[in-house]
């Protein structure tokens, strides 16, 4: 069955050929179709340490605001008013890289400062129809740290009361456990393992097809730490079979009965978070669902490293903001 699907992904992967994020975007133009009427396209990454993962988030941000109309985006587990990030890319006051060092940590990098720099660029050149961040609008419960459930439903209920105060197709970067269409997903490393309907899971149930679920995924590589080639019963393994550097792939593509099979079955996908221990590689993991529940579509690379980050560090105050903060759930990405 492996060779079956690893020969599938050869035939109907789209191979992407750069990961500069300000080159043309004629390579990924084949997502452009594939978005349909999305109100809400996700975009989650199985590490946020990752150069090409973030870059590859990158580009298909500019694709969906550039050609798709999307006009807001949700940065997963902080609010980019409060740094002073929403200001900066509506109307290019304040210093971003300064901003970003007040942020949560998978945001202090600075694939996430070409993103805003790219945000105030577009602005800039449209004026009269701008890209934004979404904004936090308030929640009549603030769930525990401990949490984890709570804090899923709040990420979701977050973005249900931007689209209806905005009306604004939305963008979410997040981390690919909780944007993955989880009803009962399960994440490790965590004693005992968590299982719960994810932020994915709560958005499907709000759009239904209307939420659109992209994977970042990986083989091998550095993020920042050395991350080994995945156990072999994990989907991550077949991915990087292939023999692709960087794809794309329509999971909801048409498929023989045995890769609909492999598609469909109970899978296992890595997420490897800031504490991750390569001794312990299959621990790092997503379970309690199929790829094709999880996905709509995968952008894989085959071979990452490190995300270039950020040399400031937050204030005291912003730590303590930070800490306070209901975080999206840095351990599990």
């Amino acid at each position: 069955m492996t060779e079956t699907v690893t020969q599938w992904i050869r035939q109907h992967a789209h191979p992407l050929t750069t990961l500069d994020p300000e080159a043309p975007l004629t390579d990924l133009s084949p997502l452009a179709g594939l978005i349909g009427d999305a109100e809400v396209v996700a975009i989650g990454a199985s590490t946020r340490q990752s150069h090409e993962l973030s870059t590859l988030a990158h580009r298909t941000v500019r694709l969906l605001v550039e050609e798709l109309g999307f006009r807001s985006l949700a940065l997963e587990g902080d609010d980019a008013a409060r740094v002073g990030l929403a200001e900066y890319v509506g109307s290019g006051t304040g210093n971003p890289e300064a901003s970003l060092s007040g942020a949560r940590s998978f945001w202090r990098t600075e694939e996430m400062l070409d993103l805003v720099r790219w945000m105030r660029s577009y602005n800039r050149r449209n004026p009269d129809d701008p890209v934004r961040f979404t904004e936090d609008l308030g929640s009549s419960r603030t769930p525990r740290p401990d949490d984890r459930a709570g804090i899923d439903r709040d990420l979701a209920e977050s973005v249900r009361r931007w689209h209806e105060h905005s009306g604004d197709r939305i963008v979410y970067l997040g981390g690919l456990a909780h944007t993955a269409n989880g009803d009962a997903r399960t994440t490790c490393p965590t004693s005992p393992p968590v299982t719960h309907r994810n932020a994915g899971g709560h958005m499907r149930e709000y759009f239904g097809s209307g939420y659109l679920s992209i994977g970042l995924t990986f083989h091998h590589g550095m993020a920042p730490y050395p991350v080994p080639a995945p156990p072999a019963e994990f989907a991550d393994a077949v991915l990087g079979s292939a023999g692709l550097d960087t794809y794309l792939l329509d999971l909801r593509d048409d498929a023989p009965a045995a890769v609909r099979a492999w598609l469909d079955a109970p899978a296992r996908t890595r997420v490897i978070g800031p504490v991750y221990d390569p001794a312990d590689n299959a621990a790092h993991r997503l379970s309690g669902g199929s790829l094709a529940d999880w996905f709509d579509i995968l952008l894989h690379s085959r071979v990452v490293t490190p995300v270039r980050f950020l040399e400031q560090e937050p204030s005291p105050a912003a730590a303590r903001q930070i800490g306070g903060r209901v975080p999206s759930g840095e351990k599990a990405q």
